[in-house]
């Protein structure tokens, strides 16, 4: 528990989602490309090995550089373990289908409840040979018959599906046009993070109309990429400044590939103040905690992944708070709304679960163990709630190393610095 307001700079690792979509763009263009400050955490050095299996070879220059260099030919993918990453999940079976042999996918027994169905089922409308039932474990196998084309799919549950298609669309020779044939879709500024690094790379993509898009042929250009910090782990560690009336800085990089907006507005929500600043590296951001937290009605469709650390800041505020358009994060690592409604209650707060989100009163909290379900955003929540709350106990800590290797020490280095 921090016994003062939490000041000072915040530098976190590489973004998992950039990350993940250099790695596999790498490992499909025309030639060897680095990649520099990647993120290094479990989701994506399962990446890296899966796509190992499919003979990319990655060598590490240092720390902070990695060259990727594609085959020449895809080869058989044989057994991926997904652990519980929905990148590697999503956006690995389309390169299955490119190959002419079966590519088995396994993961964690969590991951088997995350959907993959609508993909799975695209690729085999596509003419892939896909295993049944459409969950973990699968199969998928390509061939000669597999050569792109128009395909329709329901990603109202994740618009991984959609960015799966799409990265993999220029190596299939009609290339791809998707669409999205369902309810609203979430997460959409990640499907445009996925279309402007194809972009980046020279790959024609355009979207003619909402929930449409069309990938065109051809070669996939080598690029140098550089990793943005993640932001949702940045924000995160904001938070605390939220709830400690205190004042963190971070580096917040302009035109971000990520929802940079959309998640500083979700701190300024809460009443925090924002400022912007020029450093030696770029533009930073400084959040400074207002004197009572605001009770909030936030639609998180576009940053659903940063739900359970608004959630948290919800049970301190003043006030009721409604956080909609999140029904999607029922399929994350964890049915992430029913999770928070049972951990947050159970610290005293009156929370509601709903079809598409929550309904939060905040009352007396208390201490108590608060449990993680193996979620990385459900320990950030609690680590969050801890910090105000005398007597917070975490079961499982270690969940974290999926996006934020030492999650544990920079938090650790927050609560010293308010001490």
């Amino acid at each position: 528990m921090a016994t003062s307001p939490v000041t000072g700079h915040v530098a976190v690792p590489g973004s998992k989602s950039t990350t993940a979509r250099s790695f596999v763009l790498a490992a499909l263009a025309d030639a060897p490309g680095e990649v520099i400050g990647a993120l290094s955490a479990r989701d994506t050095s399962l990446m890296r090995q899966a796509l190992e299996r499919f003979g990319v070879r990655f060598d590490d220059l240092d720390s902070d550089r990695v060259v990727v260099t594609p085959p020449s030919t895809l080869s058989a993918g044989g057994r991926i373990e997904c652990g519980l990453a929905g990148t590697v999940l999503r956006f690995l079976p389309p390169i299955a289908a490119l190959v002419d042999q079966p590519t088995r996918f396994v993961g964690d027994a969590e991951a088997a409840a995350r959907p993959v169905a609508p993909l799975l089922g695209a690729l085999a409308a596509l003419g892939a040979t896909v295993s049944t039932p459409y969950h973990l474990p699968f199969t998928v196998r390509g061939g000669p018959s597999v050569r792109g084309g128009t395909v329709e799919l329901d990603a109202s549950g994740s618009s991984q599906f959609v960015s799966a298609l799409l990265l993999a669309g220029p190596r299939f020779p009609e290339g791809l046009t998707v669409v999205h044939s369902g309810p609203r879709m979430p997460s959409l500024p990640h499907i445009t993070m996925t279309a402007r690094m194809l972009q980046a790379r020279g790959v024609g993509l355009t979207a003619p109309r909402p929930g449409t898009w069309v990938v065109s042929p051809g070669p996939i250009a080598s690029v140098t990429d550089l990793v943005e910090p993640d932001l949702t782990n940045a924000a995160t560690m904001l938070a605390a400044a939220v709830a400690t009336g205190g004042r963190l800085t971070t580096a917040w990089p302009e035109d971000s590939l990520q929802p940079a907006d959309g998640l500083a507005g979700i701190l300024a929500a809460f009443g925090a103040n924002l400022a912007y600043s020029v450093g030696p590296t770029g533009r930073l951001l400084t959040v400074t905690g207002p004197d009572r937290i605001s009770g909030v009605d936030l639609d998180l469709a576009a940053t659903s992944e940063f739900t359970p650390v608004a959630a948290a800041l919800a049970v301190m505020a003043d006030s009721p708070s409604a956080i909609r358009g999140v029904g999607h994060i029922r399929g994350h690592e964890t049915d992430r709304i029913a999770a928070l409604a049972a951990e947050l209650s159970g610290l005293g707060a009156v929370v509601k679960p709903l079809p598409d989100g929550l309904e939060i009163r905040p009352r007396t909290r208390h201490g108590g163990v608060f449990r993680t379900y193996a979620d990385h955003r459900l320990a950030h929540a609690g680590a969050l709630i801890g910090l105000v709350t005398p007597g917070v106990v975490l079961d499982d800590v270690t969940c974290t190393t999926k996006t934020l290797p030492d999650f544990p020490g920079l938090w650790l280095s927050l609560v010293q610095g308010a001490r």
